[in-house]
């Protein structure tokens, strides 16, 4: 699996998301985790995850298993690539090492043998990662079969915005052909065309580049400029309206209990459903 993924990235088919991932590592600290745990806490309307199961497909940097952790969940994070498992691995060391009730390891949300022999959890957390396998229906598929009876399916997908996303995901495929040294091509246009309304506004107020200094307490805990690499360059990226999500899981036996969209923005739209 390994190989394949270098393969990917070797042929500008897929986004080195894990090295991102290990540049946030070294910014991450005690508030940004703070944050993800509020932001988990919220978003999934419980206090606590003590004696809870927690499936965390995709799990990147480790930030939101390390914050259902932390919440008393028992975790099982998997991402296929293998410098994102190093990361999670990274942070498992760093707050609980040697846990026996922190799983980490490598595996494909497209891989639906695998997802299976994985069991059943009382809640499966996908934030922002389907949408970048290759294959996201089918890998929406797969995320639904860990879920218990009356169980939790927490995603986050991209929201479709027509013709924007289809630029966007031009540009994210350039962004990968690029030699590295010439990325900063499709870099630099991004930064502005995401950004120049909050610049503007801030300096407006003289209050210069506050939107970006102050960007980590929007709620997930990311850092401004990990994010925008992440996003200008995050490739696979496919897109679904939001009532798409709805009735893709409506008709496969789930309730949607919660919703948070993207306002008609390209962030992503937030789904919590409960399996009937």
């Amino acid at each position: 699996m390994s190989q394949q993924h270098a393969t990917e990235v070797a042929a500008g088919q897929r986004f080195e998301f894990g090295k991102n991932w290990a540049w946030f590592l070294e910014s991450l600290n005690d508030r940004r985790i703070d944050e993800a745990v509020t932001s988990l806490r919220d978003l999934l309307e419980v206090a606590t995850l003590a004696g809870k199961s927690f499936l965390d497909i995709g799990s990147g940097s480790g930030l939101f298993s390390l914050a259902a952790r932390k919440l008393g969940a028992h975790v099982h994070s998997l991402d296929y690539d293998p410098q994102s498992v190093g990361c999670t691995q990274e942070l498992r060391r760093r707050y609980f090492s040697d846990d026996e009730n922190w799983i980490v390891e490598q595996g494909s949300a497209l891989d639906r043998d695998y997802i299976q022999s994985l069991g059943k959890f009382d809640m499966v957390y996908s934030w922002g990662v389907l949408h970048h396998t290759g294959d996201m229906w089918r890998a929406l598929e797969n995320a639904a079969l860990p879920v218990v009876s009356r169980g939790k399916l927490f995603i986050a997908i991209y929201n479709d915005q027509g013709t924007a996303s289809v630029r966007w995901t031009k540009a994210k495929r350039l962004y990968n052909k690029l030699p590295k040294g010439l990325r900063w091509i499709v870099v630099a246009p991004s930064f502005w065309v995401l950004n120049w309304r909050p610049l503007v506004k801030d300096t407006l107020r003289l209050q210069p580049l506050k939107s970006i200094r102050e960007y980590g307490k929007a709620g997930r805990g990311m850092s401004f400029w990990e994010d925008l690499i992440d996003w200008v360059g995050g490739y696979p990226f496919e897109v679904a309206k939001p009532e798409q999500i709805f009735n893709f899981y409506r008709d496969r036996g789930f309730e949607l209990t919660r919703l948070r969209t993207a306002g008609g923005t390209n962030g992503c739209n937030e789904f919590v459903f409960r399996r009937s």
